[in-house]
């Protein structure tokens, strides 16, 4: 059988241009938080541009921030997210980003060592926000088991 790790994207809609001086302590904390995020246990992979982080890919808007990674279990990724210094950015993240309607975050099962692309990824996420939740997207509430085939 082969193995399989989760991917992940979550989108954010922020409340201003990523320059401008409301969004700073967001802006600093970027690096910091993508450098713990390599560091943490089941850290497989993430998407980055030239500058290293994923700011400048916009696939959902100018207003939209992007962010993917592919990990070894969910477990993992919610450790990252919700017990390590990532969890106080989560709990700041209303000064930076408005609520959006729509899915902003979904996971999947890719075979280990694929790398998702912003298009699958895309898709995945439109797919939750039109039919819920299922084995080809879900979120933390309902984590589907790695596929059997």
């Amino acid at each position: 059988m082969p193995e399989y790790h989760l991917a992940q994207i979550n989108i954010a809609q922020m409340k201003a241009p990523l320059h401008h001086p409301s969004m700073k302590s967001f802006l600093d904390q970027i690096a910091e938080m993508n450098d713990l995020a390599e560091a943490s246990p089941g850290f497989v992979w993430r998407l980055k541009d030239q500058y290293g982080d994923a700011t400048s890919i916009r696939p959902f808007g100018s207003t939209i921030l992007v962010n993917m990674s592919v990990w070894e279990s969910p477990e993992q990724l919610m450790d990252y997210s919700y017990k390590s210094a990532h969890k106080e950015v989560m709990q700041n993240r209303k000064e930076w980003f408005d609520p959006m309607e729509e899915a902003h975050l979904a996971m999947w099962w890719v075979p280990a060592g694929y790398e998702p692309t912003i298009e699958e990824a895309k898709a995945k996420l439109e797919y939750l926000f039109a039919h819920g939740e299922t084995e080809r997207a879900f979120t933390f509430r309902n984590v589907f088991p790695i596929p059997t085939q």
